[in-house]
């Protein structure tokens, strides 16, 4: 499979993705970056067995000094007392400001590496090495780097751009099933945000996605990194049409937090808040009935939850409520929420509030 390139391009700086197979750990695919006394891997316990000296190796021939840095692996980790592993390893390595940092592993470990990076003597640079489907789709393009806080998901964070995105599809094979219908989950999204064909063409294809076929993953990779670029080239700091690419993720994230972080995968959430967005989508008057029932059946089909759980027995449209208003697009107290017309344009507002109780009674699970 030839390795195909996208390109992300922002005010006076521009970096590629690259999409293909046999590249996380061919020297040339690093060919471009600047050099530096030392690199730091970051990784973590599931992804560093598969990956990790592979990766070394293919970094020793240009750089003298690699190290790794393994953290423990899963949503709950995503911490300050986690962040700070990586700290403690680029300190007692006697990294300094040309140190490169490659976030090897999924969605978690490149938010927390791209902050760490971010942060670090105030900046140096880094490179995304995502081995999941939803970190090469979504989490690793774009430069939004954090962690979680107890209260609210990626609360904490900085927008930091990586040098290169190296999306090595090899990676995909030793994905397990949850986690390949956890990153189909944001694939999904870009169809009814952006991109009607691809929404079919994903319909068409699901049997094949699930299956790993190289060639339909390839595609799904690549339309998807295509559509994050140009919404990113047009707002990287997500002060409007970026919160689009948000599609599912604002009662996601109460799903996320109310269950206690790590209980359900985040792209288990995000499936589930896009059912309850369509939901308020129907219920706003935007998109019908049959578009709603189309698109939950395609994020049932890839094995993703189209009930939301139950987080309070006593009020639980009120909890969700609670854990929404602490949300990035929240304004002067108002949630508002990423909404679609059935022509594959979404837009950003409030929603009264009865009618978002009405969606959550409706498609949460009975206790």
């Amino acid at each position: 499979m030839n390795t195909q390139s996208i390109s992300i391009d922002l005010p006076g700086r521009n970096y590629d993705i690259a999409i293909g197979t046999a590249l996380f750990d061919n020297v040339l695919s690093y060919a471009q970056l600047p050099s530096a006394a030392h690199v730091l891997i970051v990784t973590n316990s599931t992804v560093a067995p598969l990956y990790a000296k592979r990766l070394e190796q293919a970094l020793s021939v240009r750089y003298a000094a690699v190290h790794t840095v393994v953290l423990p692996d899963g949503e709950e980790y995503k911490t300050w007392q986690t962040l700070n592993l990586i700290f403690d390893a680029l300190l007692k390595n006697g990294c300094d400001r040309k140190t490169l940092v490659f976030a090897l592993g999924g969605g978690v470990v490149g938010d927390m590496a791209g902050f760490a990076a971010a942060s670090y003597m105030r900046g140096v640079p880094f490179v995304q090495v995502p081995t999941t489907l939803l970190a090469q789709v979504d989490s690793s393009v774009g430069g939004k780097t954090g962690i979680n806080h107890p209260l609210g998901k990626n609360m904490i964070g900085a927008f930091y751009q990586p040098l290169k995105v190296v999306c090595d599809l090899d990676t995909l094979k030793t994905l397990p099933a949850r986690e390949l219908s956890a990153g189909l989950a944001e694939v999904i999204k870009y169809g009814p945000i952006a991109d009607l064909d691809f929404l079919q063409w994903i319909e068409e294809n699901i049997d094949a996605l699930l299956a790993r076929e190289p060639l339909a993953l390839a595609h799904a990779v690549r339309r998807s990194c295509e559509i994050k670029a140009w919404v990113v080239a047009q707002d990287e700091r997500e002060s409007g049409l970026r919160a689009i690419l948000n599609f599912g993720h604002t009662f996601g994230h109460a799903i996320e937090a109310g269950l206690g972080y790590g209980e359900w995968l985040h792209g288990e959430a995000v499936g589930c808040g896009m059912v309850l967005a369509m939901a308020l989508s129907h219920r706003l008057g935007l998109v019908d009935a049959a578009y709603v029932q189309r698109v939950t059946a395609l994020i049932e089909k890839a094995g993703l939850p189209v009930l939301a759980p139950c987080l309070s027995t006593t009020d639980n449209p009120a909890r969700y409520l609670e854990l929404m208003q602490i949300d990035k697009k929240a304004q002067d107290g108002e949630i508002r929420f990423v909404v679609i017309d059935g022509a594959a344009r979404a837009y950003v507002r409030a929603a009264p509030v009865a009618l978002v109780r009405e969606v959550i009674d409706a498609c949460c699970l009975r206790l």
